[in-house]
């Protein structure tokens, strides 16, 4: 497919990943894991997000047409898929269902294209309509509809704030084309509410998930929380999460460090106001990148050894929106580093710094 004027051009180990991952794309759009591997909703927006940094711009739009073909008549998409087809419909989460709002607007904010915009617009809607079903009167969103069982109801803290930014995105997407939603608005203040100040609407009927690091930076990276209360909390955890000269562990009390998670922590930095610790960060991970452009989902530092042996599309695709992040290539690089205060004012963002210390305790 052809490709725009990149904004990678004076980055050629990148351009290789985006390289990387346009060559595993199918031709049906859908961009699996690794050859074979299978398409998951989340993780092929965040390849097809990668793939839009690059001017790859033709890939991208057929992989926002891979989800339109594929998108159920309730608005959601099952949780995998393989050329076969539907490889796990045990479930819809709702984090996957609502990233396509992130991964549409991210591409209108670079291209500038209002047709393209326009056309998946009903898409989005259908799919943030079926999220915000499984919200509750509390505020937070259920994780999962499961096949049989029908909804879950727990609900996770990365998960959730993920979805406070697509609903960030869904609401400029509607701004832009004249397609007001104010009861999206509502629930995305009550969602940032239940975020910021009730820690035991959170992981109720699971372990906690504060080990993870993903629950430690999402809520600074989707715009939860800001300014101040967002570089304590990124701080306060640091020597807990990162392993200097190697990145960030997918899990605290693992030596593991994942590639992605350690890009997502870069934005998150750089949202905070760390732009220092997002360099150093971005600058350890550059060793598990392969001559081809693609990267290790992860390294085992006590062992030395790469783990799994996967070098997956979207990771790949964070290096590229992290990159971007870092060195403002395009005119989406500010999505997750410049919070949409317009959309909300949190009457409070330093109560979730207690989150991880609620729930621990439990």
């Amino acid at each position: 497919m052809s490709t725009e004027a990149s904004a990678l051009s004076t980055f050629p180990e990148l351009r290789a990943t985006a390289g990387y991952i346009a060559g595993l794309q199918r031709p049906s759009g859908a961009i699996p894991w690794f050859s074979g591997g299978i398409t998951d909703p989340w993780d092929h927006i965040e390849a097809l997000m990668g793939l839009t940094v690059d001017g790859r711009w033709a890939n991208a739009v057929a992989a926002l047409q891979w989800l339109a073909d594929h998108q159920r008549s309730d608005g959601a998409w099952y949780a995998a898929y393989n050329d076969r087809g539907v490889v796990d419909d045990s479930r819809a989460e709702t984090n996957f269902v609502a990233y396509v709002a992130t991964g549409l607007w991210h591409y209108f904010l670079i291209t500038g294209q209002r047709d393209v915009l326009r056309k998946f617009w009903p898409m989005v809607n259908r799919a943030i309509e079926f999220v915000l079903s499984q919200q509750a009167d509390s505020g937070e969103i259920y994780w999962a509809v499961d096949k049989h069982a029908g909804t879950s109801k727990d609900a996770l803290v990365t998960g959730c704030s993920s979805i406070y930014k697509s609903l960030e995105c869904a609401l400029s997407i509607g701004t832009e084309l004249d397609e007001p939603r104010p009861a999206w608005r509502v629930a995305r203040q009550q969602l940032g509410n239940a975020l910021r100040n009730h820690p035991e609407l959170f992981d109720r009927t699971w372990a906690s998930k504060a080990r993870y690091s993903m629950d430690w930076f999402y809520p600074v990276l989707s715009g939860v929380i800001t300014d101040e209360a967002a570089q304590t909390r990124l701080l306060n955890r640091w020597d807990t999460f990162v392993k200097k000269g190697f990145g960030c562990r997918c899990v605290a009390d693992q030596p593991w460090v994942t590639v992605a998670e350690s890009c997502e922590l870069v934005m998150a930095c750089v949202a905070a106001g760390l732009p220092n610790h997002a360099r150093q960060v971005f600058e350890d991970i550059a060793q598990h990148q392969r001559a081809d452009g693609s990267w290790w989902t992860g390294y085992v530092f006590i062992e030395e050894l790469y783990w799994p042996d996967e070098r997956p599309t979207w990771t790949a695709a964070a290096v590229l929106l992290a990159a971007d992040a870092l060195h403002e290539l395009t005119p989406g690089s500010k999505l997750f580093t410049s919070a949409a205060n317009t959309l909300e004012h949190p009457k409070s963002s330093a109560n979730l710094h207690g989150v991880e210390q609620a729930r621990g305790q439990r």
